[in-house]
């Protein structure tokens, strides 16, 4: 991904730098050449001809982007991000509803939608076939636009357990979405062919999930102790991190015994979770505005009450284990799941309001969350997630402040620039597309 050549100087607005500290209500940050080279108050900072004093008359030209009052922030983390989920209304719908071409269209367009709406990097949370791999590539190469991303690809999860939902008499298999394993041998196999996708982060299934309560409810195990131990060890040897879909309070407990590097949901965590989960400092992604999505819209998609009712006792449960964590000093990252019919892409920023006016998070604790944590998740803290000093020049800029009403996040037409690496790619300032 080509970095910015030249300065930029962005002022008159409020920096919310994405450590957790008060904002600085006066503030300039500097750019130069895709790396921020000064973030802090407008008094302190150097002045455009001081910048310019001394370069040639090609590069003396600096440009001053005026916010107006606006605000400076990170570039948001989506840490729960399904590139290749689209519309998905029955889990049937993934791995059998579109070819692979055109499931990596839709990939594309949604990778998009995500760098428009501010998230200026991604962690994958599980990927059909292996696109996301492929279109980190294309991103990274100026391809097509997108967050920068850490890729995960198809999950694994045991025979018969939440993702093995076709029936073996259709003989329709599951390839291009999961990897079914019965034991360790098969858990390390599982690995293997996924190292050679070349994926980053193993997805795994250890819980399963209120969308299925018939066998794999939210308090049902998918997977032993020994086939997490030996997905975990595989993967570590390989130099991969392991994260796993973990609502049931075993299957938690599992995944930290085992040595996962992050829970996704972290749903119903007894004392003995959290201690496990701060011992190690294991980021959780709780992805809690999903559930809340599938209990106010559920029944127009056809949700029986009883997939309704397991959703509320998951949001409850949910909510209640992000309050601990964030209490607690554990690391929570925000993202959530987002490609199902009711649950649209487009829409990631609900999670962040809903955290605030839902769960009880402060506007500023969810913006920390959705920052520096999760460039901490993607393991990249030294370059994105906050705006410091010799970070790369991932940025949102946008009217208003979103401490005093983080909604307008949800409303990227009124964005000021997203930027990265110092190049506006979208926003009111970006240049319109060709």
């Amino acid at each position: 991904m080509k970095n910015h050549s030249g300065t930029t100087i962005i002022r008159n607005g409020q920096l919310i730098d994405g450590n957790g500290g008060a904002p600085v209500p006066s503030a300039t940050v500097i750019c130069k050449d895709g790396f921020i080279t000064y973030a802090g108050p407008t008094a302190s900072a150097p002045t455009a001809a001081e910048l310019s004093n001394g370069q040639s008359k090609g590069s003396a030209d600096v440009r001053i982007i005026d916010l107006q009052g606006g605000t400076i922030l990170p570039g948001l983390v989506e840490a729960h991000f399904h590139s290749t989920y689209f519309n998905v209304i029955a889990l049937e719908d993934l791995d059998t509803k579109y070819p692979v071409e055109y499931v990596t269209l839709l990939a594309a367009a949604n990778a998009r939608l995500a760098l428009e709406c501010g998230y200026t990097a991604a962690r994958s949370g599980g990927s059909l076939f292996n696109i996301d791999v492929w279109l980190k590539k294309a991103i990274e190469s100026d391809i097509t636009a997108g967050p920068r991303m850490a890729t995960s690809g198809r999950e694994i999860c045991g025979v018969g357990g939440l993702m093995d939902w076709n029936p073996d008499f259709r003989k329709i298999g599951m390839e291009g979405l999961v990897l079914l394993i019965n034991g360790p041998v098969e858990a390390r196999a599982a690995v293997r062919k996924l190292v050679k996708d070349g994926i980053e982060w193993v997805k795994t299934y250890p819980t399963g999930d209120a969308a299925a309560p018939d066998t794999n409810d939210h308090h049902t195990l998918c997977m032993t102790f020994e086939e997490m131990h030996a997905v975990v060890e595989t993967a570590h040897n390989h130099g991969l991190k392991v994260t796993g879909h973990c609502r049931a309070t075993e299957g938690i407990k599992n995944a930290l015994k085992a040595g996962y590097d992050a829970i996704e949901h972290g749903t119903f965590m007894d004392d003995e979770c959290m201690d496990l989960l701060l011992q190690r400092d294991v980021p959780c992604v709780p992805a809690l505005y999903f559930e809340y999505a599938s209990i106010q819209r559920g029944p127009e998609f056809g949700m029986s009450q009883q997939v309704i009712d397991g959703h509320q006792e998951t949001l409850d449960g949910g909510a209640e284990s992000a309050r601990r964590i964030l209490k607690a000093g554990g690391c929570l990252g925000m993202g959530g799941d987002y490609g199902f019919a009711w649950n649209p892409h487009g829409d990631y920023a609900r999670e962040l309001s809903f955290f605030v006016n839902y769960v009880g998070f402060t506007p500023l604790e969810v913006l920390t969350c959705a920052t520096k944590n999760g460039a901490k998740i993607l393991g990249r803290s030294q370059e994105l997630g906050t705006v410091e000093v010799g970070k790369l020049a991932d940025l949102l800029l946008i009217p208003g402040d979103p401490l005093a009403d983080i909604r307008i996040l949800e409303d990227r037409s009124q964005f000021i620039a997203v930027i990265q690496g110092g190049v506006i790619k979208a926003g009111k300032l970006a240049a319109p597309a060709a």
